[in-house]
């Protein structure tokens, strides 16, 4: 399934503007014209959420969204039987219901988490001018940014991100007729010394339950354990984000990160105790908080998963609210295959009475584009799966039961 060649050409994206770029004043109001009865204050506009997106002050906790107890992989080198079927069933029924679910017993030892949590702590409460010695561009979009939107409007949110593989190959533009490569280079700070080396030993654990994972998700497709593992084993273009949400005074009108979903294979969510994650709950749209689990792993599947097994599984949306007292801290690890990997529903998934249900693309140049709105707003949604979606798709009953 993996091919060197654009079976289709992303689609592009049109009339980019530049929008303002405020200095981010470690994240207090900024004055404006747009005020808020219940903030402290008035904010900047760019924050501000449409009013249908706002978060609600009422929160509602997930009581559904399963917990999958990863033991049986700890305790086996390959584990079989009821106990693996057990296994890959709960797997099963949390992609089709939720598009999320935590892991415990994961392997990932607890003392790697907290250096990196500690380590980006101390990272972020740096000055701006030092982090921003290692700030993210167009050109290099790994390390320190602090003015990201999401869905057109700015997140509440200062991030650093990183790559697995050094160097990562990627397209050089997300134009579909450049076939020109770039490499992303990780840009580490100074300060603190210890936050390369606490990442990349975090990276060792958390790569090997995502090749786990990836397994359990290709059986609970009734696919082979290893039938993903191409796409991973090689190039693969796979990032690490640590998050840093400030105490924010007007929790009403503004959202850590908006509504989205991941456009990659699979998320791998690491959170502090502080909580802000929510999902949209698939049976009403409700926003469902998802309460923090000590050393769990919040885990959801994304676009390409959507994809590869043709809407079997679904990406969903999700959302981080902040609030005005403590701040938050939370590690995303995105599971994304190599560039050059086309995606498409996979062949044993579609069938005469089941049809590939999307045209296939490029995940490099979708990506490349994709990322594009995380330096300019756009005045147009940005590229999305669903224009990938064959005109008059059926929806049918999964073929997985």
């Amino acid at each position: 399934m993996i091919s060197m060649h654009d079976a289709q050409k992303p689609v592009p994206i049109h009339n980019l503007f530049p929008t303002t770029s405020f200095k981010f004043f470690s994240f207090s109001l900024i004055i404006s014209n747009h005020r808020s009865a219940s903030a402290m204050g008035e904010v900047d506009p760019t924050f501000i959420q449409e009013l249908q997106h706002r978060p609600k002050p009422a929160v509602i906790e997930a009581h559904g969204i399963p917990q999958i107890d990863l033991s049986t992989l700890q305790n086996s080198s390959s584990p079989v039987g009821s106990d693996l079927e057990d296994l890959v069933a709960d797997v099963r029924n949390a992609c089709k219901n939720w598009g999320f679910f935590q892991v415990i017993n994961h392997g990932v030892p607890i003392e790697s988490s907290e250096k990196v949590k500690s380590a980006a702590k101390r990272f972020f409460d740096q000055t701006a001018e030092e982090k921003r010695k290692v700030r993210r561009d167009e050109a290099n979009p790994l390390g320190y940014y602090d003015t990201e939107h999401t869905k057109n409007v700015r997140d509440w949110k200062e991030v650093f991100d990183f790559t697995v593989e050094v160097p990562t190959t990627m397209p050089a533009s997300h134009d579909p007729d450049d076939e020109q490569t770039t490499e992303y280079r990780n840009q580490w700070p100074l300060h603190p010394p210890d936050l390369r080396k606490a990442c990349e030993e975090y990276v060792k654990h958390v790569q090997k339950l995502s090749f786990k994972l990836l397994e359990l998700i290709s059986l609970s497709l009734n696919l082979p354990a290893n039938r993903l593992e191409p796409f991973f084993s090689k190039d693969q273009t796979t990032f690490v984000r640590l998050n840093h949400y400030p105490p924010c005074l007007a929790p009403d009108l503004a959202l850590g990160v908006g509504r989205h979903k991941d456009a990659g294979a699979m998320t791998i969510l690491a959170q502090d105790d502080v909580g802000g994650l929510e999902v949209k709950r698939k049976t009403d749209g409700e926003w469902i908080f998802v309460k923090p689990t000590p050393n769990a792993f919040i885990i959801n599947v994304g676009d390409i998963i959507q994809v590869w097994s043709n809407d079997t599984y679904e990406s969903v949306e999700h959302r981080v609210r902040v609030n005005s007292t403590r701040e938050r801290f939370s590690i995303p690890f995105f599971v994304n295959p190599a560039h050059y990997t086309v995606v498409e529903p996979l062949a044993e998934l579609t069938s005469e009475s089941n049809p590939a249900k999307y045209k296939a693309y490029n995940w490099g140049k979708f990506f490349a584009t994709r990322k594009v709105s995380n330096f300019k707003k756009l005045d147009v949604e940005n590229i999305q799966i669903y224009q990938f979606k064959k005109p008059n798709a059926r929806k049918i009953e999964s073929l997985v039961v």
